[in-house]
């Protein structure tokens, strides 16, 4: 009886600890990340990792709010990027805004929805977010991506890519934040990350 008693305080505990470590964070109305990510030329050579080669297209730097996460185990970019993490910027970083859409990811893709009326013209929403697929570029990156929670200001950079595997895998980023729809993600090598 005294053990089952420990067990269910240690479950109490974690859970609660679980709890307040993964929900969203808020922040007050009109607060907002007021910048864009970037994008730049590189010249930096193709490079192997974990079994793929990563062509980089772009350098990139993103500070944004992360709006969802969601962890990847099993489809074919999971030894790559086990994480997304869709990101919001400008408008779409305003708790106000974000109160008012339905936010979810799955099957690598990040959807939103409203009741009418939206809080920012559709087009608004496209141009000020995007679902980012994260390859870490070692285990103190990945741990840190990882931690990564709904609401948290992040900035992150590395290269823009494109992995190719010898089985015919082949996966590349979008080179535009004006897109939405399949092909439309950023698969991002990180270099660095810090959380907020």
């Amino acid at each position: 009886m005294h053990r089952l008693l420990i067990l269910a305080v240690l479950v109490l505990v974690w859970g609660g600890w679980h709890w307040q470590a993964t929900r969203p964070l808020r922040w007050p109305a009109g607060q907002i990340v007021d910048a864009t990510p970037l994008q730049s030329l590189t010249t930096a050579p193709p490079f192997e990792l974990r079994g793929f080669r990563l062509q980089p297209l772009a350098a990139f730097e993103l500070d944004a709010r992360a709006l969802a996460t969601e962890r990847y185990r099993l489809d074919a970019g999971a030894a790559l990027a086990p994480l997304d993490v869709a990101f919001g910027w400008g408008r779409m970083s305003d708790q106000s805004v974000i109160d008012r859409l339905d936010i979810r990811q799955g099957a690598r893709f990040y959807t939103w929805a409203y009741q009418d009326p939206p809080p920012l013209a559709p087009a608004g929403i496209v141009r000020s977010s995007a679902n980012l697929h994260l390859i870490p570029a070692d285990a103190g990156v990945e741990r840190q991506l990882l931690a990564i929670r709904p609401g948290q200001r992040v900035r992150l950079g590395g290269l823009l890519v494109e992995a190719t595997a010898a089985d015919g895998f082949r996966w590349r980023s979008s080179l535009s934040r004006e897109d939405s729809g399949n092909g439309a993600c950023e698969l991002v090598w990180v270099e660095y990350v810090e959380l907020h």
